[in-house]
């Protein structure tokens, strides 16, 4: 695949009479990345990719897949994507099988091979109806539709629902064979460990707005860590208070628990110059308390 960009927009923004559900979002996803798109509902996650292809029209900007403008080119775009949407719907009478047998022939045709081991993969029953399976078993069809064409980029809005902790690790795995051969994924999701675990990069959206966007590693890295140090004597609290980036020091004997945003380092270079170590054990803050923590902080910015 070329450098071009999988997905840009500029200044893309949409309102619903005086209620701005995305505004001025400039954003640009390369190929070859899980891209995760966070926020809570009614975010602007779902306006964004409803935008993007081309189900309703933009207030203002414009956006472009593989180069192609998302208005213009919309039906040579949709060639090249696979797509798996917020509220997905299906004909009831269908079974699995002609469901995807329906979509197939939309796109002129698939790999059944290839569908074969999607539906393995994901434990999925093709021959039923649709109107006989639960709504995790739904989705899975749903999901097998948008990866069957080996689109270049694979658009996801929330593709988790419903799913049980072990399809989801397989899903998860799935995105990650896609970008791994060079075509992209963007995943929009407030399930936040799921884009902790697969994601590149990763963009915060509140009220409409793109508040953040950073690597999942550049997040992790900032974020305040719990560490626990066992050492050889009665602990005091204000050697480890004067280390830059700690804080709420607690101190029971030989034990400190402490929170801490810095350089691992600096912390264990002033502990071992009064103390030697017993043990240590430190625990990263999840990706949920940092997001949490973005919109904190934008709200306290109001």
């Amino acid at each position: 695949m070329s450098n071009q960009l999988a997905i840009h927009t500029e200044g893309l923004t949409k309102h619903y009479g005086s209620v701005r559900a995305l505004v001025d979002l400039n954003l640009d996803i390369q190929a070859g990345e899980v891209f995760g798109f966070l926020g809570p509902n009614g975010a602007g996650k779902t306006t964004m990719i409803r935008t993007i292809l081309d189900e309703i029209r933009p207030t203002n900007g414009r956006a472009s897949i593989l180069g192609l403008d998302t208005h213009d080119d919309a039906i040579q775009i949709r060639r090249q994507i696979g797509y798996v949407p917020g509220d997905l719907a299906m004909y009831p009478r269908l079974t699995g099988r002609d469901t995807l047998t329906y979509f197939a022939n939309l796109r002129g045709g698939v790999d059944w091979s290839h569908v074969d081991e999607l539906a393995e993969r994901l434990n999925a029953d093709l021959s039923k109806k649709v109107s006989n399976l639960s709504s995790g078993n739904r989705q899975k069809v749903g999901l097998i539709q948008a990866f069957m064409n080996k689109p270049k980029v694979l658009i996801m809005d929330e593709p988790s629902s419903g799913l049980d902790p072990l399809v989801q690790r397989e899903l998860q795995k799935m995105m990650r064979d896609v970008a791994n051969e060079g075509n992209t994924v963007f995943l929009s999701s407030h399930t936040l460990s799921e884009v902790q675990r697969v994601g590149d990069r990763v963009g915060i959206i509140r009220h409409g707005r793109l508040v953040a966007v950073e690597s999942v590693s550049d997040i992790r890295s900032k974020a305040v860590r719990r560490v626990e140090l066992e050492l050889d004597g009665q602990a005091e609290a204000s050697v480890f208070e004067r280390v830059p980036g700690v804080r709420e020091v607690n101190v029971e004997n030989d034990h400190v628990i402490m929170s801490f945003e810095g350089d691992m380092g600096a912390l264990l270079k002033t502990t071992a110059e009064h103390y030697k170590v017993v043990d240590i054990h430190t625990q990263e803050a999840d990706l949920e308390e940092i997001f949490l923590a973005y919109y904190r902080d934008e709200d306290s910015a109001i």
